[in-house]
């Protein structure tokens, strides 16, 4: 078998041939006319007709010998079958093809449509023309790439070649699509708000730092999608808003976790949390009807029907009859002994890490569709206490899988007591907790002057990832890669 440099070293060659013959190998211009999905569709109307026409795309297969070459092309939209004669197309131009082309290569052909005796829709080709020589050979048909670091680096040939990713991926951008949509009809607005932040707010997650020149100023990727600052459109009497971005965390790549992701978040004026969780609901049911026409799943060895009940799972007395540890009332030496016996690693010691820690082992044992609602104060810095129950607050998280898929809260609009809990954040900082939340006195200023009761809520990549069963990075075009060294 040749190694790649002496497959590249060929290639050149042919290369040098189609230049030493006046042929540019790489023009800028393309003669199709039709797509090969076109070409497809069309097909009956075409044949009868006998028009020629122009269509293109990569080679991913030539077969046949002597006076006759069958290939296949694939033009991103479909698959469709040529078939080159020697009588048909000159016997010049023939051997040209048998001399400089190869699989990978992009090319067009120009001729009319007909049928194999087994049926098969094809264009028998009058003319070709290169419109760019491939120098490296794809893999193997069956094989593709196989070890995943590759398959990440390489990613347009892992789609190239694996049919079932590039459904997944166009699955993907119906997701968006979906979620846009529904937003849009239920008279939210989207909007944008910035990337770029003094202070990150809105979760708590370790951000990245990097310097504004001209201000002189350092900053922060956002770790949310414009929490504090759609909050603040609520103050400027817009209703309802939603946005979809990228939103970018300094923290560990897990199954779930990706340092940079797109989320959706919306803000509704005037609703609380129960209306939240009722909105949400239907959206996460359009989303499965539309993008996978089913609303029943198998993820991480659990299943679940989001078409079903939506049980509302309480933080604390799940935590309590799982682990036997009572979240308000337990000593952060309780915490971390229980923490130690059920074998769970934990990053950080004070009591948010510790509650935080005792919880996610939980949550691994809820199948859902559910909420988690009644959380710890101490653990959503933003959202309003519980009128029964000032430790706990109005927060809601869909659980499916053993996974949390979003984010909502009734939002805390209390200016006072947001500026308390900005101070108990900043402690933990000084403290050394890099995911405590930055405080942010301005938007406490925002709050001063006044916001309407909000519902507020956020989901992102890690839903379409568990609706596929699949790790983040796989349901991500190009995830970040270390360089070669």
């Amino acid at each position: 078998m040749s190694s790649i440099d002496e497959i590249r070293d060929a290639r050149i060659k042919k290369l040098k041939l189609l230049r030493d013959k006046g042929i540019n190998p790489y023009p800028a211009d393309s003669k199709r006319e039709l797509s090969l999905k076109e070409a497809g569709v069309n097909f009956d109307e075409l044949e009868n007709k006998k028009e020629t026409k122009w269509i293109s795309g990569r080679i991913m297969s030539i077969r046949g010998q002597g006076a006759i070459v069958f290939v296949t092309l694939n033009d991103g939209t479909a698959l469709f079958q040529g078939l080159l004669k020697k009588d048909v197309v000159s016997e010049e131009k023939f051997v040209l093809w048998g001399d400089v082309v190869d699989i990978g290569d992009f090319v067009e052909i120009h001729g009319t449509f007909f049928k194999t005796n087994r049926g098969e829709k094809t264009l028998e080709a009058k003319d070709w023309r290169m419109l760019s020589k491939s120098l490296r050979p794809l893999p193997e048909k069956w094989h593709g790439l196989q070890d995943i670091e590759e398959r990440y680096r390489k990613r347009y040939l892992d789609i190239l070649m694996n049919p079932e990713l590039q459904d997944l991926f166009l699955k993907k951008a119906k997701f968006w699509d979906v979620v846009r949509n529904f937003m849009k009809e239920k008279g939210f607005i989207e909007v944008e708000t910035p990337t770029l932040e003094t202070t990150t707010g809105g979760a708590e997650a370790a951000p990245f730092k990097t310097h504004h020149n001209d201000y002189d100023l350092d900053v922060y990727l956002r770790i949310s999608i414009g929490e504090l600052w759609q909050k603040r459109l609520m103050a400027a009497g817009l209703p309802k808003t939603f946005e979809i971005g990228r939103a970018y965390r300094n923290e560990g790549t897990s199954p779930e976790h990706a340092q940079e992701f797109t989320n959706m978040e919306f803000y509704w004026a005037y609703a609380d949390y129960n209306l939240g969780m009722e909105l949400v609901r239907e959206m996460y049911i359009k989303i499965a009807e539309e993008v996978f026409g089913t609303t029943k799943f198998t993820a991480h060895g659990h299943t679940f029907d989001l078409g079903s009940e939506w049980e509302r799972v309480d933080y604390v007395e799940k935590t309590k009859e799982i682990t036997g540890v009572d979240l308000l009332a337990a000593s952060e030496e309780e915490m971390k002994n229980k923490l130690a016996e059920l074998g769970v690693k934990h990053e950080g010691d004070n009591r948010e890490r510790l509650t935080d820690s005792l919880w996610k082992y939980c949550r691994k044992q809820i199948s859902g569709p559910a909420f988690l609602i009644n959380h710890p104060k101490l653990v959503a810095p933003l959202s309003k206490s519980n009128p029964d129950n000032s430790l706990t607050v109005e927060r809601f998280q869909p659980i499916l899988a053993g996974s949390e898929v979003g984010n909502g809260y009734s939002e805390l609009n209390d200016p006072l007591d947001q500026e308390e809990r900005f101070e108990a954040q900043k402690k933990l900082i000084d403290a050394g907790d890099t995911e405590a939340m930055m405080p942010d006195q301005e938007f406490v200023e925002m709050l001063e002057y006044g916001m309407p009761p909000t519902c507020g809520f956020g989901f992102g990549e890690r839903l379409f990832a568990i609706l596929t069963d699949k790790p983040l990075r796989e349901t991500q075009l190009f995830p970040l890669m270390k360089p070669r060294e």
